[in-house]
């Protein structure tokens, strides 16, 4: 029977193929929204680390990704942000319980799954691409050299390659600016800080966050992440959308009281993990620790670091964790319907807003459409 939970050098390189997806979104609400450092990294590396452990397999936790990109662009307060989080763990629990989340599962089709992974794998993409210019030419000199690096290394375990590139991105760090005698000095105890959400947060956040975030948790983070589990790991059949949205829903329902942010599991965590390594629960439970030792320790100047590190390495990090997503789309590539059907989801996800939505419902439309155009024939 394979490990569970390992802890090696291809453990350690999987931890790092989340991180151009999550440090970014963190640290902009950080920024931006003021949430609290100290309980945004404790509890946010404490639920990576319960993952590991319970799933045995490199099943991350990432921020809510529509929750987050609305947050920052509109400045909302943090307490809008754990009313919604409250809202999608009781309706993720639901799901769960009642089976209605394995009845959904069954009614959406693979190819529309596969349309969706490949979506999520152009958009992250793109979003890299927007990193690897943030510092003019020198970030794509960095991009280009990353890039070559991680193909020309490739699943190297002697010396595995994300951990090459976090620590160029730490020796450019310093040579640029980071002041580390302020990191040092800085360190201090800190702990979650405890919040109860009102009734008008759980109205509020449940309308303007929740809404917009449930399709793509439906798509993206339960049924894509299943379908995905069972690609990379065909032998455990007890990964499935019931314990994956079970699982959503607990950690929803715990997080607002500790002030964190709200979470779920994503397609591109799980291949960016697996793609640089990981094999067991143990690169996020490394991957875990780290945002936990930061979160007690160093939270009052964690942003220190975080605003110096150079973004062109983690966008170099999130394009081969968006690449990943996109090579999915061989698994339909032998019928040209299917395949057009999981094109046309993808392009709806990149092309319009709630692309998640329009394109998993029009899929779903159009694939039984061929199909019954098909049977009539």
């Amino acid at each position: 029977m394979p490990r569970r939970i390992a802890f090696n050098r291809t453990e350690l390189a999987g931890a790092f193929g989340d991180l151009g997806t999550d440090l970014p979104l963190i640290m902009g609400m950080i920024a931006i929204n003021g949430i609290d450092p100290a309980s945004t990294f404790i509890v946010f590396g404490s639920l990576q680390i319960l993952t590991g452990v319970v799933y045995g397999m490199p099943m991350p936790v990432q921020p809510l990704k529509a929750i987050a990109a609305i947050m920052i662009t509109t400045g909302a307060k943090p307490d809008l942000m754990y009313g919604a989080g409250l809202v999608l763990g009781v309706a993720m629990l639901i799901l769960a319980v009642s089976g209605g989340i394995t009845k959904i599962a069954a009614w959406v089709p693979d190819c529309v799954v596969r349309g969706i992974q490949f979506g999520l794998g152009m958009n992250l993409v793109l979003v890299a691409i927007t990193y690897m210019g943030k510092m003019g030419w020198l970030g794509w000199v960095i991009s280009v050299g990353g890039i070559f690096l991680v193909l020309h290394m490739g699943q190297s375990t002697k010396l595995p390659v994300s951990l090459l590139l976090v620590a160029s991105g730490l020796l450019i760090a310093w040579l640029t600016g980071l002041r580390t005698d302020v990191i040092v000095s800085g360190w201090g105890l800190a702990l979650p800080e405890l919040y109860v959400p009102k009734w008008q947060d759980l109205i509020d956040g449940g309308v303007q966050l929740a809404l917009p975030q449930i399709p793509l948790s439906l798509a993206n983070s339960i049924i894509a992440v299943s379908l995905l589990a069972s690609d990379l790991f065909p032998d455990r059949r007890d990964i499935n959308v019931r314990k994956i949205s079970l699982t959503y829903g607990l950690m929803n329902l715990f997080v607002p009281f500790v002030s964190g942010v709200p979470v779920c599991h994503g397609a591109g965590g799980l291949a960016g993990h697996y793609r640089f390594g990981a094999r067991t629960g143990g690169s996020v439970i490394v991957y875990g620790s780290i945002y936990v030792a930061l979160g007690l320790l160093f939270s009052s100047v964690v942003g220190e670091v975080v605003k110096i590190f150079p973004f062109p390495i983690l966008g170099v990090l999130l394009f081969f964790e968006g690449f990943a997503l996109l090579q999915l789309l061989r698994h339909i590539s032998a019928s040209p319907k299917e395949l057009s059907v999981g094109l046309w989801v993808g392009m709806m996800i990149i092309g319009l807003p709630y692309g998640y939505l329009i394109g998993m419902v029009s899929g779903v439309v159009i694939f039984y459409a061929l199909r019954r155009g098909s049977t009539a024939l």
